[in-house]
């Protein structure tokens, strides 16, 4: 079979029915992972995990909620949230209080100067994408986005 210009011989291989582990879609996004993980570490700030990074962002972009709450808009399970909270309280990044309309609740609130961490956060994460995906063009960019935001 020929190649395309544009192909790798991993996609020329896969394309006549070959399993390639190079072309399957676990191994090469958990490659794109392990990549992005690195960079992540490099440039993030406050030392923060990309889960904990993920709980902050939400909470300050969308306002203070309950622990369940803040998992569902993360999509983390009830114990790894539970351990992205109680480690970002202990970094002293929020704060919990009892929820006025439900004894039962407790709400997770930013602590401290929230605008400025929003800004920090907000500027680390564009930082981390912008270098994450340096080896794309803009149009593969877009374009990489929008077909994994249809797998998720």
């Amino acid at each position: 079979m020929m190649m395309r210009k544009d192909e790798t011989p991993a996609e020329s291989d896969a394309d006549d029915g070959a399993y390639v582990l190079d072309s399957q879609i676990g191994y090469l996004l958990r490659l794109a992972n392990q990549r992005h993980t690195v960079i992540f570490q490099e440039l993030a700030a406050l030392d923060l995990t990309p889960t904990q990074f993920s709980a902050m962002v939400r909470l300050l972009d969308e306002g203070d909620c309950s622990q369940n709450e803040l998992g569902r808009r993360t999509a983390m399970d009830v114990a790894t949230i539970k351990g992205v909270v109680d480690r970002l309280r202990a970094k002293g990044l929020v704060t919990l209080h009892p929820d006025p309309n439900d004894k039962r609740r407790t709400t997770i609130s930013a602590a401290g100067a929230s605008e400025e961490l929003r800004a920090t956060l907000h500027d680390m994460g564009r930082g981390i994408t912008e270098k994450t995906l340096a080896p794309l063009t803009r149009s593969e960019r877009r374009t990489l986005l929008r077909l994994l935001s249809k797998l998720t």
